[in-house]
């Protein structure tokens, strides 16, 4: 195999081995299989370009375009023409999955589920990094700086995997990024011999002078900058903000997590930690509250509302908030007939405990909360803006005590037809056995009110089903369907499949997330630990409005209108509400066990807009701000080396099989220039020779060396037959190593890092814009642009009538 064929895949090996970084965060991990696959086609074309030979923008072009193309056939391509060429479609399509992709990026905790936003973000970022590596490490045989997009990929994914779980990945991303710097050597040495290591410092024990016993340049550049890798790899996972809710977060921070009572509520998506936080030892408290209520076991705290199933999960839609008014207005649906009361509820948030959406008892009338606080009508939910959060939140809230009957529920006419499209819209990909199976549970029922009625008694007493914590969570229609199948499952799979059912029955349908009643204290107040926090279905009934159900088998309560009732059924009255908030939140544990339910921020056309299922965020650090840190880390960490690339770039042109001897010597000009010796170009070569070597305080061999290069570029210039000259190459690396051994530290790393002929950049693009005005100026006459052009189309015209 050729260099440049181990140098290829060694670059595919150190960019798959880096990605596996991120396994720990998304499950199932079978997107690595996807994105190995991408890769391999990329650096497949980019040997095969660089075989014919093809120039290296083209070759870059060509591996970028099979990416693309790759992509859409991937992801986009029922939008894509013939599956492969992306259009207008498919632009489309891909801007909707990264939306998604990175709204359920801002949400999940790890792992988080593979939904197909998530997969479009992980392959085309780690196909991107591939062509970065292929073109630093392969295409411009820079193998050392090709470490910095490694190191940018592995340092975000440890610092996202919020836990150990990152540092698993360190020793396979370190041992790819060497075995491609093993990979680079090999491939020099194939190319030049022996590399030779110039002259050692003068005294150097164990060493003579000209023996070649250092190690050359490369090799040390590598080494330098792996050091750097290393220790940026292994200070940024510890800088980067610990967030402890969603996909940006991680478990540490969550109960029982060892932090004591000082450290942030994990109170994050259901579908990944929920299970973890049921099985813990010890509850914590999230908020406390008073209320008028006389019997609150059906005070639900509903935080936000999911009414979007697109196949995967639930999710928010995206809509407009408002400010908050004084008064909220009557809830949709709800008739003049329907008996209610008026129930007030004093409450106090622990300072443990930061959410944007704001607990409160659905529906509200009326809220009374200091703080930036924004109000989504459709929902009727509250959340906070500009960082707001519920974080020691004292605030009291008015709502309504919805008494339907179960005749009102049982006459309630057809939803309006507008509504009844939105929430009752499932999936072309819900199996067929849901809607069946719904059908047949709720065969015999008269109307919408004793379908929704059968279908909670069949969840929760009749259907044999079991709540376990232990099974795996999902909410996709194929984990509906198995939820049917093994009848075991926790608060998420009996409200999801619900709700999902009610759709398929055309009962308009959605899911509320929030918090059980909790547990009433020996003072009055009452306890809501994070074990309280649950999901349920909510259906719209035309004249009532939305409706709670409770499917779950031993959580929470069943509303009273779900039971039989006789006409003499009455609410319980209300007694005159505390005085005042609750002291503060004690940290006594709640007795009930709950579940949480997945929740997505819903979209508030604002600075805090976040759409997808909404989680019990923690107020953490937007993910706007994530992306722009993990952009600025690479900026930082690859801008200072660009001078690095473009005079490493330059010097293998120079002293490659296609360099001549002028190039030889300008690389020495260069090389000396680097080092603090500025050019002269008004002496001659020999003269020049006798300068650098006067100046740069040059040892033996490389001075003997620089007097070979100008004896050839004399030879070259005035000799009638010049004869070829041979080994320049490495006379030019003698040099420069003579260069670095007489030279401080501090002038050594000015040469690597910021070479001062780098300013031959901004000469030859002056130059060029030079020679464009130049042209324009020969082309366009000083008579002026506007009548040159006017005797041009004359003569154009007079040649037109002479024909």
């Amino acid at each position: 195999m050729s260099g440049r064929g181990r140098l290829t895949l060694a670059a595919y090996g150190a960019t798959m081995a880096a990605s596996a970084a991120l396994l720990p965060l998304v499950k199932p991990a079978t997107w690595i299989f996807t994105a190995a696959f991408v890769v391999g086609l990329q650096s497949l074309v980019g040997a095969l370009t660089r075989r014919v030979p093809l120039a290296r923008p083209l070759t870059i072009g060509a591996q970028l375009l099979v990416t693309v193309l790759a992509l859409t056939l991937l992801f986009a391509r029922a939008e894509a023409f013939g599956w492969l060429v992306p259009g207008p479609d498919a632009v489309r399509a891909f801007a909707r999955l990264f939306e998604e992709g990175v709204n359920d990026v801002g949400t999940y905790a790890p792992p988080a589920p593979s939904t197909a936003g998530i997969r479009l973000l992980l392959v085309s970022g780690v196909a991107v990094i591939g062509l970065l590596v292929d073109t630093l490490a392969v295409t411009f045989r820079g193998a050392a700086p090709a470490g910095l997009p490694l190191l940018a990929l592995y340092s975000v994914a440890a610092g996202l995997s919020g836990g150990d779980a990152g540092w698993l990945f360190f020793p396979l991303a370190a041992a790819g990024y060497l075995l491609l710097l093993l990979a680079e050597g090999r491939d020099r040495l194939s190319r030049w011999g022996r590399v030779f290591g110039g002259a050692q410092r003068p005294g150097r024990p164990g060493a003579a002078a000209g023996d070649g016993g250092s190690v050359s340049a490369p090799a040390r550049t590598g080494r330098r900058i792996g050091a750097v890798a290393l220790g940026v790899s292994l200070v940024v996972p510890l800088v980067l903000p610990g967030l402890s809710g969603g996909f940006l977060g991680g478990p540490g921070s969550g109960p029982g997590s060892g932090g004591g009572k000082g450290g942030t509520i994990s109170a994050v998506n259901p579908l990944v930690s929920l299970q973890n936080n049921l099985r813990q030892p010890e509850d914590r408290e999230v908020l406390r509250y008073r209320t008028n209520a006389v019997d609150n076991s059906g005070l639900y705290l509903r935080l936000v509302a999911l009414d979007q199933f697109d196949g995967t999960s639930w999710k928010s839609s995206v809509r407009p908030v408002q400010d908050l008014p004084g008064t909220l207005p009557r809830p949709i649906g709800l008739s003049q007939n329907v008996d209610t009361g008026e129930t007030t509820t004093n409450l106090v948030a622990s300072t443990a405990y930061e959410q944007k959406w704001l607990p409160m008892p659905f529906p509200a009338s009326r809220v009374s909360i200091d703080g930036s606080w924004r109000y989504e009508p459709a929902g009727r939910m509250l959340v906070g803006d500009n960082g707001q959060s519920t974080k020691g939140a004292r605030y009291t809230v008015t709502s309504l005590d919805v008494r339907p009957t179960a005749g009102q529920l049982a006459a309630a006419p057809a939803a309006p037809a507008e509504l009844r499209r939105e929430y009752t819209r499932v999936p072309s990909s819900l199996p067929a056995d849901v809607h069946e199976t719904a059908l047949r549970v709720t065969s015999g029922a008269r109307d919408d009110y004793e379908r929704a009625v059968k279908l909670q008694n069949w969840f929760a007493s009749e259907g044999g089903f079991r709540y376990d914590v232990n099974v795996a969570s999902g909410t996709g229609v194929h984990a509906i369907s198995r939820f049917l199948k093994d009848k075991e499952g926790f608060c998420v799979h009996f409200s999801f499949s619900m709700a999902a059912m009610a759709r398929s029955l055309g009962i308009p349908a959605r899911v509320a997330v929030g918090f059980m009643p909790g547990t009433p204290q020996p003072d009055g107040s009452v306890s809501v630990g994070i074990r309280d926090a649950h999901a349920w279905p909510e259906l719209y009934f035309e004249g009532v409005g939305w409706a709670r159900f409770e499917p779950t088998p031993s959580r929470g309560s069943t509303p009273a209108y779900t039971r039989e009732q006789s006409s003499g059924d009455t609410a319980a009255p209300s007694a005159p509400p505390s005085a005042g908030p609750s002291d503060e939140p004690s940290a006594a544990p709640s007795d009930a066990a709950g579940c949480t339910a997945q929740a997505k921020h819903q979209g508030d056309c604002g600075p805090d807009q976040a759409v997808g299922a909404a989680a019990f965020d923690d107020g953490g650090m937007p993910l706007s701000r994530i992306v722009w840190l993990a952009v600025g880390i690479v900026l930082v960490l690859t801008l200072p080396l660009l001078p690095l690339l473009w005079r490493t770039r330059v010097r293998a042109r120079r002293l490659g099989p296609s360099g001549g001897v002028l190039a030889v010597w300008r690389e020495i000009n260069d090389t000396a220039w680097d080092h603090g010796v500025a050019p002269d170009e008004s002496r001659t070569p020999r003269a020049t020779a006798e300068r650098l070597v006067r100046l740069g305080e040059l040892p033996e061999d490389a001075a003997e060396a620089v007097h070979r290069a100008a004896g050839a570029v004399e030879e070259l210039l005035y000799a009638p037959r010049p004869r070829p000259a041979d080994g320049l190459a490495k006379q030019a690396r003698i040099v420069r190593n003579g260069f670095r051994l007489a030279a401080s530290r501090r002038v050594r790393l000015r040469a690597l890092l910021a070479p001062r002929s780098a300013v031959r950049v901004v000469w030859a693009t002056r130059d060029r814009a030079e020679k464009v005005r130049e042209a324009v100026r020969a082309a366009v006459p000083s008579v002026g642009a506007g009548q040159w052009l006017r005797t041009r189309l004359s003569g154009a015209r007079a040649r037109g009538k002479a024909s």
